[in-house]
């Protein structure tokens, strides 16, 4: 084998299994993970985003997690100039990079090459102050009739995207969804997706918010708030925060918290396999197999030898 390293990435739903996967990966081929989930990216945000501990990633080190604090804004471009850097720096010392998360706008902008629309800020606050006085519904309307395709990809209620579709509209004169072409690999990569049956994945959700309730999600939140949390227009959206949130202010009850953050999680779940389905070059395995970590190294050796 010569040359630099492939970048591995495992991609798919959450609560599939891959942060165990991905330090199985890296301690078998002497790889480091970089972290590729959004949230994960926010210093603090550890129990409501399944931020791996120091005893679960088995010495394996991990880059690009808590960056950011949770008042910041999240920047795609400003991950994808961090993780390759980290990327580069890896496979210049012959590592491997297991790039491992479920936001698969931040994957593929490691991975490919994307054109990111600057941001006029003068354009964005005009934005927010109409969607804080219009809603996002009567904004999504005005993105329907300028850029249908874009508002058939955005939901209804998410007013941040709105936002930045429509000044991506404003500043480029073009759609919003005609910025993100057709992939060109800036790596080369092995793509790996797990998934796991629907029922059983809705279930492992459940499970999954149940464990963070009981790990101190609520505390966290609230010790967030105090930092700022509620400013933040990314942290304070993340699944699980935003209901604890709204629970604080009296609009749910800890209970309905608790539910709508399954719900909520697992809407989300379904967005992101049908995201990461779109890419007829993934590599898929079940992730209830029992030989997964043995599967998977296969498919980094078979691509490696083939490099």
């Amino acid at each position: 084998m010569t040359g630099l390293p492939p970048v591995v990435a495992l991609v798919g739903p959450t609560a599939t299994g891959k942060t165990a996967l991905g330090v199985a990966l890296a301690r078998r081929l002497g790889g480091e993970v970089v972290n590729a989930d959004s949230m994960q990216l926010y210093r603090g945000m550890d129990i409501g985003t399944a931020k791996p501990s120091a005893e679960e990633r088995a010495g394996v080190p991990h880059h690009l997690l808590d960056l950011w604090h949770v008042r910041e804004p999240a920047s795609v471009a400003e991950y994808r100039r961090l993780a390759r850097a980290e990327i580069d720096r890896l496979r210049t010392a012959g590592v491997l990079p297991v790039l491992v998360g479920g936001s698969g706008l931040y994957v593929r902008a490691v991975l490919d090459e994307l054109d990111f629309p600057g941001t006029d800020p003068a354009v964005r606050a005009r934005l927010e102050a109409e969607l804080t006085e219009v809603g996002a519904p009567a904004l999504h309307a005005r993105l329907a009739a300028v850029d249908p395709g874009a508002a058939a990809a955005v939901l209804r209620s998410n007013g941040r995207r709105i936002v930045r579709a429509l000044e991506v509209v404003e500043l480029t004169g073009g759609p919003f969804r005609a910025r993100l072409p057709e992939p060109r690999p800036h790596y080369p990569a092995l793509v790996i997706g797990l998934d796991r049956e629907p029922a059983e994945l809705d279930e492992r959700v459940a499970l999954r918010v149940d464990r963070m309730w009981a790990a101190g999600l609520v505390a966290e939140v609230a010790a967030l708030a105090a930092e700022g949390l509620r400013e933040g227009p990314t942290a304070s959206r993340a699944l699980g925060y935003a209901q604890v949130l709204a629970q604080f202010d009296g609009e749910l009850t800890a209970d309905e918290a608790r539910e709508r953050t399954v719900t909520a999680t697992r809407r989300f779940v379904r967005r992101q396999r049908s995201w990461f389905r779109r890419d007829a070059t993934t590599a898929w395995l079940d992730a209830a197999r029992p030989d997964l970590a043995d599967a998977a190294e296969s498919l980094v050796a078979a691509r490696t030898i083939g490099r």
